[in-house]
This record gives structure tokens, sequence and C-alpha cells, in this order.
């Protein structure tokens, strides 16, 4: 009669040190390396001026991005010439209310980045639904008016119409 193994193998289990380790983000990899670790401050106090700008002008920064700020001048990028435009016209505002966050801001400059993919958000349709008393008034309407060629267009623009909003395909 055979029995069955009881013999298991030794297996290490994780140390102490790879039970307190965590996952390594962008800024851990960051501070690890002598060369990048110098960076990390100049990074910091752009992302921080990201998120003023943004809060300051939300629809702009939404394709903007600071590239610069060296000497109280802050350079930022657009996508395309139109949008730099616009922001063009905040200025002063963007300038005046980073002051007062506490950012010394001189100058702003504006740079066209045309590479720059940036695609407008399509804004949701919004799809009307009329009452069944205004479909059931068209829908008379149409079937009131005469057959001739001059109330064709019409006569079909009212069918569509009670069609979409009746649910009859």
């Amino acid at each position: 009669m055979k029995y069955a193994s009881t013999f298991t193998p030794y297996r290490r289990g994780p140390s102490a040190a790879q039970l307190r380790r965590r996952p390594r983000d962008a800024t851990d990899f960051l501070r690890a390396d002598n060369a990048m670790a110098t960076l990390m401050p100049a990074i910091t106090r752009m992302a921080s001026l990201q998120k003023s700008c943004a809060a300051i002008l939300p629809a702009i920064f939404q394709s903007c991005d600071v590239m610069n700020f060296e000497g109280g001048q802050l350079v930022l990028s657009m996508p395309n010439a139109a949008l730099a435009t616009k922001l063009k016209q905040q200025l002063p505002k963007l300038q005046e209310r980073l002051a007062q966050d506490g950012w010394q801001v001189n100058a702003i400059r504006i740079k066209v980045q045309v590479g720059k993919n940036y695609v407008v958000p399509p804004t949701p349709r919004r799809q009307l639904i009329l009452p069944s008393l205004a479909v059931s008034s068209f829908a008379e309407l149409n079937s009131a008016l005469e057959d001739s060629p001059q109330n064709q267009a019409l006569k079909a623009a009212l069918a569509n119409m009670v069609r979409r909003n009746t649910g009859v395909k």
C-alpha cells in the first residue's frame, strides 16, 4: 500500500523589506536617480503652475501646456493659432490671477505647437422630444395638406418628424 507523499519543498517567504515595498510611481523613479532628482523641484513647480492656470482658465487650458517658467517669463504651448488668439485675449486676467496666487509672472509668451494632436471634444447632441399632442397635431396637419408639388417637401418633413417622434421606423 502506497501512502501519499507528505514532503513539501522549502519555499522562502517574502522578506520584511519586500512586504514593506509598494509599487513605484514616476516620482519614486525620479527621486532614485541623482541626475533625475535634480529635476524634481522644477517638475513639481511646473505641475502646480499648470494646475493654477487650469483653475483660472479651465476651458482654454484643456489644450494648453506650460512649457517653461524661468526668470518670471511663462511660456505656454497651444495646438493652433486660433486657440492661441483666444488665450492671448485672456492673458491680462491670467497674469493678474497668477500674481494673486503668489506666482511672480512678469511676461507670458505663447508658442503654437502645430504637431500636437488636439481633438475638440464633441458636444453632446440633445434630442428634442415632442409631446404626444404635438406629434398628433403634426400628423393631422400632414394628412390635411393637399398633395401638390408645392407641399411635397413640407409633407415629407412632417412625415419624417412624426415617424421620428413616434418610434415607427
